[in-house]
């Protein structure tokens, strides 16, 4: 059969500038040994016995479209934190969000002000909205610089993400460096406080981002269904905004973009967030075991407040990453930068400080 000839569709020529998204790779099977996969921000518990109850319950109507309002899910977040449901918006997990985001701020040329290292989504929906990434780099902790970030604003900047705790290097803002970074923003600049992994900070010197929000017009905040709650199958994320922006969100969102299943399993997380957060506790202490026992073998772990740690290893984190996968643990390396290990099981945390020991030894 005599292949078509390539078509002469003519594509944007920015697609070429745009990273694609690399996500966590999986754990390849190795004969008489368990492997684990720490390269994807994932709660490694599977889903609880009452969430898969409902999500069961909800497959008998997936022949039916979802409310496209997600009405039911937005009164449940305004009741969970004490705002009004108008003051909800919610997407396809906090990336679908992200980029509704980016197309009811930036038109063609604006720009959009983040730390780098950070999520590696920013610059891939920054560019496919046709806004100019600005990215600044993180100190040496690798924690924002919020004074630089705030030189970085321009006549041009129509958007600004604050994210923290800091994925993939872990430290979170602190409340006193955040409002005096507002302060200095204008007051047409939307800022973005993406709180992905907000379930695991422990840190008391934090902001309370819905307090910041409520204070501030220009104040947005990013949220996510996926890590804590463990629902990162099904694509559910929200944003707790000031009315015209959580208008707008909706307007610019997917059509049906929240499926029903989704929208019911994330209402009986919200039901049992007791039982979830004792989960969330275990992995906060397996956190705190993997980051005490990798500097004690000398590496220069920064602070995490997220469930994943941050080994900042420069031109050996291939290698690392290498070594780690011969051991039957996938991390997930960063070229030239580090590696970003994300809490699992027990036995995952043993295997990667065994790597690790062995790695600091060479």
């Amino acid at each position: 059969m005599t292949e078509a000839t390539p078509p002469e569709v003519r594509l944007r020529e920015s697609l070429g500038a745009i990273p694609g998204y690399v996500p966590g790779k999986p754990a390849a099977e190795q004969p008489g040994r368990t492997t684990y996969k720490i390269s994807s921000n994932e709660n490694p518990y599977p889903p609880l016995p009452s969430v898969v109850k409902v999500v069961q319950e909800a497959t008998l109507s997936m022949n039916r479209y979802p409310d496209m309002g997600v009405t039911e899910l937005r009164d449940a977040i305004a009741r969970r934190f004490e705002v009004k449901p108008e003051q909800v918006a919610t997407g396809t997990g906090s990336v679908g969000i992200l980029g509704s985001l980016l197309q009811i701020t930036c038109e063609p040329g604006d720009e959009v002000v983040y730390a780098w290292r950070s999520f590696e989504a920013y610059p891939i929906v920054v560019g496919l909205s046709g806004a100019t990434s600005v990215q600044v780099p993180l100190t040496e902790e690798s924690r924002h610089d919020l004074a630089a970030m705030a030189d970085a604003i321009t006549d041009r900047t129509r958007l600004v993400i604050v994210c923290s705790p800091n994925n993939p290097t872990g430290p979170a803002v602190r409340a006193d460096e955040l409002d005096a970074f507002l302060q200095r923003v204008p007051p047409h600049v939307l800022v973005v406080l993406d709180e992905a992994y907000l379930e695991f900070v422990r840190a008391d010197d934090v902001p309370d981002a819905l307090n910041v929000w409520r204070r501030h017009p220009n104040v947005a905040v990013l949220r996510t269904f996926s890590k804590a709650y463990g629902l990162a199958g099904l694509r559910v994320g929200y944003c707790i905004a000031h009315e015209p922006v959580a208008e707008a969100l909706r307007k610019a969102a997917v059509p049906f973009g929240v499926s029903e299943i989704a929208q019911r399993a994330a209402i009986a997380s919200l039901d049992a967030y007791d039982e979830l957060d004792q989960r969330v506790q275990d992995i906060v202490a397996e956190r705190d075991r993997l980051l005490i026992g990798l500097r004690d073998l000398g590496y220069p772990v920064p602070d995490t407040q997220a469930n994943f740690v941050w080994l900042p290893l420069g031109d050996k984190t291939l290698d690392f990453a290498a070594a780690a996968e011969a051991a039957g643990i996938v991390v997930r390396p960063f070229a030239g930068d580090g590696v970003r290990c994300t809490v699992g099981e027990v036995e995952a945390t043993d295997r990667l400080l065994e790597v690790a020991k062995e790695f600091a030894g060479r």
